[in-house]
């Protein structure tokens, strides 16, 4: 009897752990709002759409997350080798206003944007968002190469950026 528990629960962990990383993103996620630094609205689509052709680097912080604050020196130093990457930022910061006057303060260069539904989103549901900072890389194509790193110097996201 104890085998067969064995068993069973060593095929459900390899069941579960063997989820498939996904190479699109789904409608919903697609369909996002987000709040660009003028305080338009934007669809999480229309930001890939508008950087289509490109590597992108995702990178979903906030500006009181002590990680990925840590993290900011690392990404800076990323975004000078790799210049031709495009650098989009979604944060899940509490208000617009800390985030903004976190993107001045920290000098963060790239393409901003807030994500007013926070951690009930659909972007953050088809990511199995559980922790920040969270990196992902978007190939010219508009295929996710990178699902889930939670640095910047992650091995896949080097060389995701560098081919």
């Amino acid at each position: 009897m104890k085998r067969i528990n064995l068993v069973v629960l060593t095929c459900a962990c390899f069941l579960s752990c063997n989820k498939k990383t996904p190479t699109q993103f789904s409608e919903a996620a697609l369909q996002e709002q987000f709040v660009t630094l003028d305080g338009e609205t934007i669809t999480f689509e229309s930001i890939l759409e508008k950087h289509q052709g490109k590597t992108i680097l995702i990178t979903i912080w906030a500006t009181w997350c002590r990680d990925c604050i840590s993290e900011l020196p690392r990404v800076k130093k990323v975004q000078q080798e790799n210049k031709d990457v495009v650098y989009v930022f979604l944060s899940l910061d509490r208000s617009i206003e800390n985030w903004k006057r976190g993107i001045s303060k920290l000098e963060i260069e790239g393409d901003h944007y807030f994500m007013p539904s926070g951690w009930d989103g659909s972007l953050v549901d088809f990511i199995d968002l559980n922790w920040i900072t969270r990196y992902m890389v978007i190939d010219p194509q508009g295929h996710i190469k990178v699902y889930r790193a939670i640095k910047v110097n992650n091995k896949d996201i080097r060389e995701s950026l560098t081919n």
